[in-house]
């Protein structure tokens, strides 16, 4: 069974493999991360991993049991109890719930671990698949992107308001 895991060190390899894989499935629905990315990944992913300890972002994988990433689920530019959710799943996956399911996942965990209460994820007009996966998660539309926002392309904010576990309502019993 998949396992959703903070990034770390360790799985540096099968991210940039993750990411090789997926390059042409990727560029059709968002803008391609272009060569320098690849060049310089363990600049990058380094410098991903210092933006997590500072606190500044939270970057998931989902690992299949074979030690190969099946997607990516991160939240970034953490503050003031918002952040923005931004993902992306391997192809032979994609269609299959896993983007939605683990998104899911992700709103417990910001809402559990990181104290977060509101999400924010931007998509372009033509991704009709992270529309519904963000619907499916409980995002509704809250406006227009900047296409600067999404590799030029036009596109929608949504959002979701989480519930912290502390803010729940109580039940009365008995």
């Amino acid at each position: 069974m998949p396992e959703l895991k903070r990034l770390h060190a360790g799985l540096a390899p099968a991210v940039l493999a993750f990411e090789l894989a997926n390059r042409a499935y990727f560029a059709a629905s968002v803008s391609d991360r272009g060569d320098d990315f690849f060049d310089r990944f363990t600049d990058r992913y380094n410098a991903l991993l210092a933006e997590q300890e500072a606190g500044i972002c939270a970057f998931h994988v989902l690992v299949a049991e074979d030690g190969s990433v099946l997607g990516r689920f991160n939240l970034v530019d953490i503050e003031d109890g918002t952040a923005e959710l931004g993902y992306r799943v391997a192809q032979h996956v994609a269609g299959r719930g896993v983007a939605t399911a683990t998104v899911r996942e992700v709103c417990r965990l910001a809402a559990a671990r990181h104290g977060l209460s509101t999400l924010r994820a931007a998509t372009a007009l033509e991704n009709a698949a992270s529309q519904r996966v963000l619907t499916k998660a409980g995002f509704v539309p809250i406006g227009p992107a900047d296409p600067a926002h999404l590799g030029g392309k036009p596109g929608t904010w949504y959002q979701r308001d989480l519930i912290r576990p502390e803010a729940r309502p109580r039940i009365a019993t008995g």
